[in-house]
């Protein structure tokens, strides 16, 4: 067992806005400007806290333009499979078919 890693998922998770995100994520890939309105935070904020989830390995971004996509990665620990089964899907946070920003 890797404790490091057990260690940066369970501070990951340890944080309401980042449960939030992963809330979000559980729908598929989001644009970073769709996190600012649902935590209500500025988006470099937003950044701090996907950059966590991302350490931690539960999340993974790809780049559209000067936008970043961020979705859950296809293989979690068994620690983080347990998390997210308990995290409501939360549909109100995803980039909708006129995304200005690019396409998924």
């Amino acid at each position: 067992m890797d404790y490091s890693l057990l260690e940066k998922q369970l501070k990951a998770v340890a944080d309401s806005n980042r449960i939030k995100l992963l809330a979000c994520l559980k729908n598929g890939e989001v644009c970073v400007c769709d996190f600012v309105d649902v935590l209500g935070i500025s988006q470099p904020a937003v950044s701090q806290q996907l950059r966590k989830l991302k350490e931690a390995g539960i999340i993974t971004e790809r780049k559209v333009g000067t936008w970043k996509h961020y979705r859950l990665v296809e293989e979690q620990t068994p620690l983080m499979v347990g998390i997210l089964e308990q995290i409501q899907p939360m549909a109100t946070c995803k980039c909708d078919t006129d995304c200005t920003h690019g396409s998924k």
